[in-house]
């Protein structure tokens, strides 16, 4: 187990898949954490009594990550609920299929909004609160390196950008003593992308594993990140995609 004690975490997107996954791992290693949800109240309220049972402090946080004054409330809200920040962890993100050719520009602008200008506003309205050990993660994709089959141009486009994204603000903040990085996960089973899904055995070949990624390994890698033994690596990507890049 990783101590993750006396930390407080935010995480974008965090009441579903991958994000709730990262959500429940940071508290289960001792973080309080914060999340933000869009529409799954529900789950989202499930998750914060799960973190509640293991003794740690959770707060939900109904926010749009198209909508910038949504995020700098949800900044505040975490802040004020959490007692200040220590990590963040951009999970948030969407994504529209079909080519160029018949591009539709409002999915299009919703896509760069929530994959790419979201977690820039999370950013900027955090790093006032981070200190000495902070830590910013942003959750990217496998195919902002490769994109293996068309109709997902304008996806792997946002998620090629977090790299840029990643790179140049570990250089803003390395003297801060707070460290920046990327998790690229590949094919991840979770509902917006089933293991049993109609394309999945065609992304089970892609991979040197044969199989799709589950949701905990994704937050194993996160976790890692945000704990003191990542403390020297920042501005890195961290590739999770059981081979699919390789």
């Amino acid at each position: 187990m990783i101590d993750l004690k006396g930390k407080r975490a935010l995480v974008t997107g965090g009441s579903r898949g991958i994000g709730a996954a990262i959500t429940l791992a940071l508290a289960e290693n001792g973080a309080d954490v914060a999340f933000t949800y869009q529409r799954s109240a529900e789950k989202a309220e499930a998750l914060a009594k799960s973190i509640e049972s293991l003794g740690r402090s959770a707060i939900a946080i109904q926010a749009d990550s198209a909508d910038p004054q949504a995020i700098a409330h949800s900044v505040s809200e975490a802040v004020s609920a959490l007692g200040g920040l220590d990590i963040l962890v951009n999970s948030a993100a969407i994504g529209h299929t079909g080519t160029i050719a018949d591009l539709d520009m409002n999915e299009y602008q919703a896509v760069m909004d929530v994959n790419v200008r979201a977690p820039v506003l999370f950013a900027k309205h955090v790093i006032p609160h981070l200190t000495d050990g902070g830590r910013i993660i942003t959750v990217g994709s496998a195919l902002g390196e490769r994109v293996p089959f068309p109709g997902i141009t304008p996806y792997a486009m946002s998620k090629a950008a977090l790299t840029s994204f990643t790179r140049g603000l570990s250089r803003e903040l390395g003297p801060q003593g707070i460290t920046v990085n990327l998790v690229q996960p590949g094919a991840t089973d979770t509902d917006a992308n089933p293991a049993n899904g109609a394309a999945a055995d065609f992304q089970k070949g892609l991979t040197s594993l044969g199989r799709y990624g589950e949701p905990r390994e994704i937050a194993n890698a996160v976790v890692f990140l945000a704990s003191p033994a990542a403390s020297v690596i920042t501005g890195a990507t961290l590739t999770a995609d059981g081979g699919a890049i390789a």
